[in-house]
């Protein structure tokens, strides 16, 4: 049953618009944090560490969070029209399986838009920034990383999407998300909040490891807000008024 709906989300994607989106937020982050680089190379002196940063920070906390909102308000559209939702909860799917096909989806999108994200940063390190060799192999890892920290973040959107039928406030709401995580990170709480797991396990506003020592913290931070979201989620789908 969640192959079937998985296939159904996948056929919402054949032709869309967000796909639009997909290329151009990256382009305009990777744009402007080469910019920034190259405007900073008298304090920005770590190479591929101090680009990495430059590419990731405003990616991390604001662009994401947008990116993912999208996607998610999109997948949802069709069960907010008309009265597609009482038909949804009163079919044999079960609404849980629906929630984690579009989450399986919006996973696949990231992890997708994380590899562009990578080829852009290898890119403008190569062809405008003229750094020597390959980056380190530490930050693939900070991209792995990110994409754990992501995953809180989608299953909040596709909360966020699924309770709420406008598709511009989750959107509002999912940069609103990542803004917070900035100053929350700031404060050394950033494992706190789960907008702010994806900065920290990119690595994205230092050249040392945020995460050092705090691994397991971590992994646990990113693991209990994806299964809260997940149990908020089959709560929610319990109720037939989700849709107000």
């Amino acid at each position: 049953m969640l192959k079937r709906c998985i296939l159904a989300e996948n056929r919402k994607l054949h032709a869309s618009p967000i796909w639009a989106m997909f290329f151009v937020l990256p382009i305009l982050s990777a744009t402007y944090g080469t910019f920034n680089y190259l405007q900073n190379l008298e304090i920005l002196t770590d190479g591929w560490y101090s680009l990495w940063t430059q590419h990731t920070l405003f990616y991390s906390m604001l662009f994401f969070p947008a990116m993912v909102a999208t996607y998610a308000a999109y997948l949802w559209r069709l069960e907010h029209l008309g009265h597609n939702w009482n038909l949804i909860m009163a079919s044999p799917v079960p609404p849980l399986a629906l929630f984690a096909a579009k989450f399986a989806v919006v996973t696949k999108l990231a992890l997708l838009t994380h590899g562009f994200v990578f080829a852009l940063f290898v890119f403008c390190g190569k062809v405008f920034a003229h750094l020597p060799g390959l980056p380190p192999v530490t930050l693939p890892l900070f991209l792995l990383r990110g994409l754990l920290g992501a995953l809180a973040v989608i299953a909040a959107q596709l909360v966020l999407a699924m309770v709420i039928r406008s598709f511009a406030v989750p959107i509002f709401l999912g940069l609103l998300g990542g803004i917070t995580g900035i100053f929350i990170s700031s404060k050394g709480h950033g494992l706190l909040w789960p907008y702010s797991l994806m900065q920290l396990g990119m690595n994205s506003n230092k050249s040392a490891d945020a995460l050092a020592g705090s691994y397991g913290l971590f992994a646990f931070s990113c693991i209990f807000w994806l299964g809260t979201m997940f149990l908020l989620a089959w709560l929610l789908l319990r109720r037939e008024d989700v849709r107000a």
